[in-house]
C-alpha cells in the first residue's frame, strides 16, 4: 500500500473512531511505529489530524464532519438502532424526527408503520417517508442548511411551538461522560431544545461514534430522555446515572435494556 492510500485510510479510521493510536495503526497496516508516526505528522501538517500523545485526533471541535461522511459512518450500527426504536414506536402516533443520519435510518425503519404523523425539520427524512402511504408528513419551515437538508433557525423553532406530539426521536453530534447531548450548530441546538419541550416522550438515538467525539454546544441531558438507543455498551458510570434518571438504555443488536 502506498503512503497516499495509507493516509487516506487513516483519515477514514479517525473519522469513524474519533482518534487513532500509533500502535493500533501499525498493527492494522502491518508497518513500523516510525512509519505511522511519519504518517500522522504528515496529516497534522496538512491540518487533517491533531497529534496527541500516542496518536492523533480529529482537529476541530467546532465544526461537524461532512454530511456524506456522516451518512456512510457506521451504517450497520445506525440500522440496528433504527430497528430497535421502530419496535417501540406504536402505530397511530405523532412523532418528530430531527436532523441526523441516525434519524434518517429511523425513518427507513418506519416504512411498515400505519396511521402515523411525522413532523420533521429534515428534508431527507421527508423524502424517505414519502414511500409510506400510511404516514402523514409535516415539514416545518426554516432556514435551509444546504449541506445536509436540515431546516434551522428561529422560523423553525416558532413552527415547532405550534405543535404537541406524542414522541420526539432526536440525535446529537456527541455525548459526553456526564450524559450531556452536544452539537456543533447553535441554531440546531435551539431547534432540538424546542422539539423536546413539545414532546410527551423523548428518545435519543446515537451510535457509539458519538462517545468518541466532542462538540461545543449543549442540547440537554440524558436525564430529560425517556429512552436512549445506541449500538454499543455505555460506561458503568453513565449506565448508573441513567438508572438514577429513569432513562432506559437499549443496546441495539444485543437488545439489552438497562
Amino acid at each position: 500500500m502506498s503512503q497516499a492510500e495509507r493516509l487516506q485510510d487513516i483519515q477514514i479510521i479517525a473519522r469513524r473512531d474519533g482518534r487513532v493510536t500509533v500502535e493500533g495503526l501499525a498493527a492494522h497496516f502491518d508497518v513500523t511505529l516510525q512509519t505511522i508516526r511519519r504518517d500522522l505528522s504528515e496529516l497534522a501538517e496538512q491540518g487533517k489530524l491533531q497529534r496527541v500523545h500516542g496518536g492523533a485526533i480529529l482537529p476541530s471541535t467546532v465544526a461537524n464532519i461532512g454530511y456524506a461522511d456522516r451518512r456512510d459512518l457506521n451504517e450497520i450500527g445506525k440500522a440496528a438502532i433504527a430497528r430497535a426504536v421502530a419496535r417501540d414506536i406504536p402505530n397511530g402516533c405523532s412523532l418528530f424526527l430531527n436532523i441526523g443520519t441516525t434519524t434518517e435510518a429511523v425513518a427507513r425503519a418506519l416504512s411498515g408503520h400505519r396511521d402515523i404523523m411525522v413532523l420533521t425539520n429534515n428534508l431527507n427524512v421527508a423524502n424517505i417517508l414519502v414511500d409510506n402511504p400510511h404516514c402523514e408528513i409535516i415539514v416545518v419551515g426554516g432556514l435551509l442548511r444546504r449541506a445536509d437538508g436540515g431546516l434551522v433557525g428561529s422560523v423553525t423553532t416558532q413552527a415547532i411551538q405550534q405543535f404537541k406530539f406524542d414522541l420526539a426521536v432526536i440525535s446529537c453530534s456527541a455525548l459526553d461522560e456526564d450524559g450531556d447531548m452536544l452539537d456543533f450548530d447553535i441554531q440546531e441546538v435551539g431547534v432540538s431544545q424546542a422539539i423536546l419541550k413539545q414532546a410527551l416522550r423523548a428518545f435519543l438515538v446515537a451510535d457509539n461514534s458519538k462517545f468518541k467525539r466532542r462538540a461545543p454546544a449543549r442540547i440537554g441531558s440524558l436525564a430529560q430522555m425517556d429512552s436512549f438507543y445506541t449500538d454499543a455498551p455505555i460506561s458503568g458510570a453513565l449506565a448508573n446515572a441513567c438508572r438514577g434518571w429513569a432513562t432506559s438504555v437499549t443496546v441495539a443488536g444485543s437488545e439489552n435494556t438497562l
